[in-house]
């Protein structure tokens, strides 16, 4: 049996929390938070044992880490986790800038400690299905793949102003998925974007409604739609194209969109209202692969390889924003790295 520790219970680590007590590989787990009442109030809802600082928990005899803090803190909290020796879980992205993202990387690497990065779409059911149907060249070479994230409100403005940005923050999963799906590796990035909700977004040099095109070295295509106001709910969909057939990943009953074709009712289930109950079937299967990790497995999911090329696109991306033209991979590596 394997004990754990979660480090950070705001929305996404709470979430962890519940789902890591319903594992029955995990005998154990134990949490801390910079918020003592929510650390005695998580431990009291799922018998979890609380830990008064980072330092006490990692100290504490467990097996492995999950680091669900906020974002800024991902890089410090993975690296305090890895130097002592315990396999880690880390949420994305690994560290704020892909700059950062590197230089974790080749610490990670010359560890020897095994780091698993949190891009949940890889064990969705029909997404790991249109993997499957790539790799097994049924759909030919490939033209264009899609993929669309669209949240149904924003998360809260204190959150946004320390998130990175779109790119950095939500867009991300969509830029992994790509990657992934294809098997191939981005060369060029143009996106562009608007404020069309709280101004605060553009006070903070962010944006709430972004769309990228990535160019991939195997000459597919990638678009990406992301919006953080998306009224009927929470809009998650993967489209692979090539030249003998298509794959789809995300259109089932519960899309949240309006068929306006009268003819069909298609979807007819209610629509998914937000990421944790869209993916939760997906967090649960990650989360069950990264204890096999613990216990001496292979990472199944995204590794920490996959989440600097990940926070690559995201600053072309950024970057693209900002001066309004295609940015190249390799120009922000070689400006990032100087």
């Amino acid at each position: 049996m394997t004990t754990l520790g979660l480090i950070g219970l705001g929305r996404i680590g709470a979430f962890h929390a519940d789902t890591l007590t319903n594992l029955p590989e995990v005998s154990g787990l134990v949490i801390t938070d910079e918020r003592p009442d929510i650390v005695s109030e998580v431990a009291a809802k799922y018998g979890a044992t609380p830990a008064e600082s980072v330092d006490k928990l990692l100290s504490s005899g467990i097996d492995g880490v999950i680091v669900a803090a906020a974002t800024p803190a991902h890089a410090e909290l993975t690296l305090a986790a890895v130097e002592r020796g315990l396999p880690t879980f880390c949420e994305k992205p690994i560290a704020s800038t892909a700059s950062e993202s590197a230089r974790l990387a080749g610490v990670i690497g010359g560890s020897g400690v095994p780091v698993q990065v949190g891009y949940q779409r890889r064990f969705d059911a029909a997404f790991a299905a249109v993997k499957q149907a790539v790799d097994s060249g049924s759909l030919g070479a490939l033209t264009t793949v899609r993929s669309t994230t669209m949240d149904p409100a924003p998360p809260p403005m204190d959150y946004i102003k320390g998130s990175g940005g779109i790119f950095r923050d939500c867009a991300v999963h969509d830029f992994d998925v790509i990657r992934w799906v294809t098997g191939q590796e981005a060369v060029e990035v143009y996106a562009t974007g608007s404020v069309q909700g709280d101004p605060l977004f553009a006070e903070y040099g962010d944006v709430d409604t972004a769309a990228i095109v990535v160019r991939f070295d195997g000459g597919a295509l990638g678009v990406v739609s992301a919006g953080r106001y998306n009224g009927r709910g929470y809009d998650c969909r993967l489209e692979v194209h090539g030249f003998q057939d298509s794959a789809v990943a995300g259109w089932d009953q519960g899309v949240p969109v309006l068929n306006a074709d009268p003819a069909h009712d298609f979807p007819t289930g209610q629509p998914h209202h937000f990421f944790m109950d869209r993916f939760t079937d997906a967090f649960r299967a990650e989360l069950a692969a990264f204890v096999k990790v613990v216990q001496g497995g292979p990472i199944q999911g995204a590794t920490v390889a996959d989440a600097v090329e990940v926070a690559w696109i995201a600053e072309a991306a950024t970057e693209s924003l900002r001066r309004g033209v295609p940015v190249a991979i390799e120009s922000v590596r070689k400006e990032t790295q100087q």
